[in-house]
């Protein structure tokens, strides 16, 4: 994810917000609402497209949605928003196009095929949209309790170093 550009809001949290003039983000609800419900429940259908439930907690589990929509309240400029929401609502119009079906409803077969359509820069207007909604929602995740000790190991402290380590032995990857 980072050798490719940050989507703005992410990078703002990751820098020196406070230098930057942006507050330090509270705790609790987003200070704004930025979805509709509808839009909140199709984030909540993609992100799991993109981060599932397979033997360790997916998206919705690790709070993904609610982190996105927090971040996008609270250190994302208007300007930041708009990728997201026109994506949301161009996939949207598209599945119910291509499926006659709300794009949140729609089989994981269609959601992920509406991705693709996202990746590849099929959906018109909303170019923009593929990359920054998979950053906020793999951020969201790997920031998540869930992400770094469920998903991948916490060790505060590795131990010692052993470039031979067979991966066999370990079957996640470190945080700390």
């Amino acid at each position: 994810m980072f050798g490719a550009a940050l989507y703005a809001p992410i990078a703002r949290a990751a820098g020196n917000a406070a230098a930057a003039g942006v507050p330090v983000i509270s705790d609790g609800p987003p200070s704004v609402a930025v979805f509709t419900p509808a839009q909140r429940a199709l984030v909540a259908a993609l992100s799991e497209r993109v981060l599932p439930t397979t033997d360790t907690p997916g998206a919705i589990a690790a709070g993904v949605p609610a982190y996105i929509e927090k971040l996008l309240a609270d250190w994302a400029l208007p300007a930041d928003r708009v990728p997201i929401l026109a994506g949301l609502d161009a996939i949207e119009k598209r599945s119910m196009a291509d499926h006659r079906v709300s794009a949140a409803r729609a089989t994981p077969a269609q959601q992920d095929a509406l991705l693709t359509l996202a990746m590849n820069r099929q959906l018109g207007t909303a170019d923009d949209f593929f990359e920054a909604f998979r950053q906020l929602v793999v951020t969201g995740y790997y920031t998540s309790e869930i992400g770094m000790t469920q998903e991948r190991e916490y060790l505060p402290v590795p131990g010692e170093y052993d470039g031979a380590f067979p991966y066999a032995k370990v079957n996640k990857v470190y945080s700390a």
